[in-house]
């Protein structure tokens, strides 16, 4: 792959978090921006977030890293859990940043991308779909197999070590 692609990822973190923690690990989120940077040329990785105020020392570390953050108000409802889905702001995000990247990599496996992925792909503008477990992620996306990676085949190298 040519060194002087300027691709793009754009991260689904909570999908990211959540589906890889549901498979037993947690990522280890520098060792996957440098993965993101050598194996598919990603000068930028945006990482879409839910913000809570609680959470600065976590956000000052992911930037350190080289993650560029996308906030999202977060929502709790009564005592419940804290809501920030980013889909929205991702997938605007990517359509209005296309002019600036080569090609892009999803990172998710939420059906709601499937529009993003197709639009993408009849642009010639998708390279890459990182599909956190493998063994849980929406059907609907079967349609891009050909550009899936699955991120927790790569456990061994990204896996957090605390």
């Amino acid at each position: 792959m040519d060194s002087r692609l300027n691709n793009y990822a754009f991260i689904d973190s909570q999908n990211l978090n959540l589906a890889i923690r549901r498979s037993g690990w947690q990522l280890d989120f520098g060792k996957f921006r440098v993965y993101l940077k050598h194996r598919y040329k990603v000068q930028k990785a945006y990482l879409f977030i839910g913000y809570c105020s609680w959470n600065e020392k976590l956000y000052a570390k992911l930037r350190q890293m080289g993650y560029v953050l996308i906030f999202k108000p977060t929502l709790q409802e009564h005592n419940g859990p804290i809501k920030g889905n980013c889909d929205a702001e991702l997938a605007l995000h990517c359509v209005t940043e296309c002019k600036n990247f080569d090609k892009a990599v999803i990172i998710s496996g939420d059906g709601d991308f499937y529009c993003l992925i197709k639009y993408l792909k009849e642009n010639n503008k998708l390279l890459k779909v990182g599909i956190p477990n493998k063994e849980q992620y929406s059907w609907l996306l079967r349609t891009f197999k050909d550009h899936f990676f699955f991120i927790n085949d790569f456990r061994k190298i990204l896996e957090s070590k605390k």
